[in-house]
């Protein structure tokens, strides 16, 4: 069984609930554990949230960089998730390192805690920059677990 939608979404807050809403309702039409689809999409909202704050602005990329896209495949035993945006990206890896250095927020900050939840909640994490145009790319993912009714158990 497999599962593929993608979504082109507009730098608001209430597109977040909406990429929220579609992820449930599609794990939960597949079959897959109510514990699982939870954890992705408090994962899947942490990512469109950043998108949303941090993904465009004055970049003087033109409409494109006031939208962002969310893609989720649930093929076979996982579920990826992929969020991309077309704002400045993140700062440049540190020395040797391949991606940005996640750092934990301080227990008083009020926000700053995305990237470590996503990290938390998912089995594999991607955080980066697209190449050439520029934007952040954050993509997760887990394996599945299925309820014993599962109307669209993986084979």
């Amino acid at each position: 069984m497999s599962i593929w939608w993608s979504l082109h979404l507009r730098r608001e807050a209430a597109s977040v609930p909406l990429a929220r809403r579609l992820l449930i309702g599609t794990m939960e039409t597949a079959g897959v554990d109510p514990d699982i689809s939870y954890d992705l999409s408090v994962a899947l909202s942490e990512a469109c949230a950043n998108a949303v704050e941090h993904g465009g602005g004055d970049t003087g990329r033109g409409p494109g960089s006031e939208a962002y896209r969310v893609t989720a495949y649930l093929d076979g035993e996982k579920c990826r998730i992929e969020v991309a945006d077309a704002g400045p990206g993140f700062p440049a890896a540190s020395a040797g390192r391949s991606r940005p250095t996640v750092r934990p927020a301080h227990s008083d900050a009020e926000n700053g805690r995305g990237l470590c939840l996503i990290e938390e909640l998912a089995d594999h994490v991607h955080i980066g920059n697209k190449p050439g145009r520029g934007g952040a790319v954050v993509s997760f993912d887990k394996v599945l677990k299925w309820r014993s009714d599962a109307p669209l158990i993986a084979v």
